[in-house]
């Protein structure tokens, strides 16, 4: 294991990262056996000294753009979207708790007495402070996705790396699970995503991260201590810079 490299970083969980994958699916679609082995990744790293922001998206219960397509309003679906998020949020602090570490619930849309409410010094004190702040509803406007909602914080808060965690190993040329010959980056340059259309993150996420300078490393957090890896400077994944 490398020395230190991050001091501050924002991991970007999709929905479907807590999703059921057993064909028994639990309460609202999620994996309670996946919340517990995310928060022991996260301890480890917390271990290190690192601050952590986490954002969780809510594919695993709702999609706003699956509403949309349906002939629904997508301003509607996106709200609906945001408060899927919350309830991930609230399910990953918990698990967080229980494995000994704090951790809240910051949402960018207000809902009192459920979690506290989205302010950047308050955000950036509490990680200063070794809390696990889980950043929930998105931005807290329609039509922008979480991923971008990762950049958007990571810029805020001052984070030094965006980790975008996928179910595959890193950025490919093409789908590997319907092309074995598929080509795995190890290391892209924003523009290059952007142009090529790579896919594994939405343009306005990386045009983000670009102009503020926060690297990017998309990374498969289902490989047991990646995540701890990747915060110390391993080459692992997908380096998006």
């Amino acid at each position: 294991m490398k020395s230190l490299v991050y001091h501050r970083v924002l991991l970007k969980l999709s929905g479907e990262s807590l999703a059921t994958t057993s064909g028994t699916p639990s309460a609202c679609n999620i994996d309670v056996g996946m919340l517990r082995f995310l928060a022991q990744e996260i301890k480890q790293v917390h271990a290190l000294g690192v601050e952590i922001a986490v954002v969780v998206g809510g594919g695993n219960i709702f999609r706003g753009e699956t509403m949309a397509g349906n002939g629904a309003d997508r301003i509607t679906g996106d709200s609906i979207g945001m408060l899927a998020t919350v309830i991930n949020a609230l399910a990953m602090q918990d698990f967080i708790k229980d494995s000994g570490i704090d951790a809240r619930v910051m949402s960018a849309i207000s809902i009192g007495g459920v979690c506290e409410d989205y302010i950047r010094a308050k955000a950036v004190k509490a990680l200063s402070e070794k809390c696990i702040v889980v950043l929930a509803a998105g931005t807290g406007s329609p039509l922008f996705t979480t991923d971008t909602a990762a950049s958007l914080r990571a810029s805020e808060v001052g984070a030094a790396l965006v980790l975008k965690a996928t179910r595959v190993n890193g950025v490919y040329d093409k789908d590997p699970a319907r092309h074995s010959d598929a080509k795995l980056y190890q290391q892209l340059s924003y523009d290059r995503m952007i142009i090529d259309r790579l896919g594994i993150m939405d343009s306005t996420a990386v045009v983000m991260c670009r102009d503020n300078g926060i690297p990017i490393r998309v990374f498969n957090i289902f490989s047991s201590g990646a995540f701890k890896a990747a915060v110390a400077g391993e080459s692992i994944g997908t380096l998006i810079s």
